[in-house]
């Protein structure tokens, strides 16, 4: 089922993410970032190819490997945060670098995942990310509010893959 489901979720990241939602994402992003040491991270993928299903490639891994790849990891702070949609799976996750890792257990990042889906489940796909963006700035207020310099690490764009 689950080939299936990645076979013909084919380009409906673009369809459910126009670039009005990523615009309004982005404008999420970076009007928040200047609250809290943290760099947000928001990516979006439609499916996964036929050998990341070969191997059972989970949302869960493929998020990891993105937060290695798009360097979430390597911000000064230790503050990134990885937001992984991936819509053939219906999943949501949510990484973040060791300093909130070490701050913050996964229960609270799952609470916004579950938020997340429930709005995308109801094909409020801008409104659930944007709700999304401004519940992870509110706990990075919380817990790494700035000083004032916090420099932009990380594009704000959002990324479609």
């Amino acid at each position: 089922m689950r080939w299936v489901r990645h076979l013909l979720t084919g380009t409906n990241a673009r369809r459910h993410f126009p670039t009005k939602a990523l615009d309004a994402i982005q404008h999420a992003i970076a009007e928040r970032e200047g609250e809290h040491l943290g760099e947000i991270c928001f990516v979006v993928e439609g499916r996964l190819g036929p050998a990341e299903l070969m191997r059972g490639l989970t949302p869960r891994d493929r998020a990891r490997d993105l937060f290695a790849h798009l360097r979430v990891w390597d911000t000064a702070h230790n503050t990134g945060v990885l937001v992984y949609v991936l819509l053939a799976d219906r999943a949501i996750e949510i990484l973040a670098d060791r300093a909130i890792a070490a701050k913050l257990d996964q229960a609270e990042w799952d609470r916004v995942c579950a938020a997340t889906q429930n709005r995308f489940a109801a094909g409020q796909y801008e409104a659930g990310a944007v709700a999304a963006v401004e519940a992870i700035a509110a706990i990075l207020t919380r817990h790494f509010p700035s000083d004032g310099a916090n420099p932009d690490e990380l594009p704000d764009r959002p990324v479609v893959l």
